[in-house]
């Protein structure tokens, strides 16, 4: 968890932490991405994942690697304007109704404890990105639902595979061929192209580490402790990254973060319990 919330103080620290960006976004997300799969080649090549299913590319799929570039390139473009912790905070909240929204349309019907959580968390969510004096710049809350949305929908995607760190890896390597494109938009839209030293260094940390490695140590865990407990633990990725804004950035806490943080959080962690008593009673 403290991986996936390095990300957003990453991003952050790079893109829009005050005074003149280290680097642009784009180029962010494209050393971000590359980095990312070079990582991911390495620990497939060193613990063997996949070699008995050789064509390249076999696990991932097109769908999937566009999700993952939607979601790195909306996350780095919103962090020019939001702060680290709320940033966190939508995020994991439009990934985690992304995923209910799914489970909802392929016909799942939540108990009214299940509904309750979820009426709070999203009331809670309306209110934190709402206009007022600390609410999130519009446009870059917009784009950061979006990133959310995207690798809602890259877990979705992703769910049930036998081989999630050969897929990853591939669909990161997939997810390169779209920066081609990224970059003609941008060249011909005229943004500025701009990268010192020290953000490529903190965009490759992003990608290598903090993704590819922590993507990696994430899916097998995920083995150990459920997708239940996983997604309870997940709660905690908005607060670490809120406190790492603070500690790294100097960024402070508003009111509305904290009670709509309380909320949402909660709000999810009360959806997630109620679900997995009612499927226990289900199947005992």
């Amino acid at each position: 968890m403290i991986a996936f919330a390095a990300n957003s103080v990453l991003g952050r620290m790079a893109i829009g932490s005050g005074g003149a960006p280290l680097i642009d976004p784009a180029s962010f997300s494209a050393i971000r991405l590359i980095s990312g799969a070079l990582m991911l080649a390495v620990l497939v090549g060193l613990t063997g994942s996949g070699r008995a299913r050789s064509p390249r590319f076999q696990s991932g799929s097109w769908a999937s690697a566009f999700a993952l570039f939607a979601y790195a390139v909306a996350f780095s473009y919103a962090y020019v304007a939001l702060e680290t912790g709320i940033g966190a905070l939508i995020l994991f909240a439009c990934v985690q109704a992304t995923m209910i929204g799914w489970a909802l349309k392929e016909g799942d019907r939540p108990s009214a404890l299940e509904w309750l959580g979820l009426i709070t968390a999203f009331g809670a969510f309306i209110w934190l990105v709402s206009p007022g004096l600390s609410a999130p710049d519009p446009w870059a809350a917009t784009l950061m639902a979006l990133s959310g949305i995207a690798w809602g929908t890259y877990s979705l995607r992703g769910r049930g595979l036998p081989d999630p760190l050969k897929a990853t890896a591939d669909n990161f390597m997939r997810s390169i061929i779209f920066l081609i494109p990224l970059g003609l938009v941008v060249l011909m839209a005229g943004y500025g192209v701009h990268a010192s030293g020290r953000g490529m260094v903190l965009a490759a940390v992003s990608g290598a580490v903090t993704s590819g490695l922590g993507y990696a140590l994430w899916y097998r865990v995920l083995r150990q402790i459920g997708a239940t407990q996983g997604a309870i633990v997940q709660l905690t990725v908005p607060v670490i990254a809120a406190i790492g804004g603070t500690l790294f950035i100097g960024e402070g806490w508003s009111l509305r973060l904290v009670i709509s943080s309380l909320l949402i959080l909660g709000g999810v962690a009360v959806a997630i319990i109620a679900k997995q008593r009612r499927t226990a009673r289900q199947l005992g």
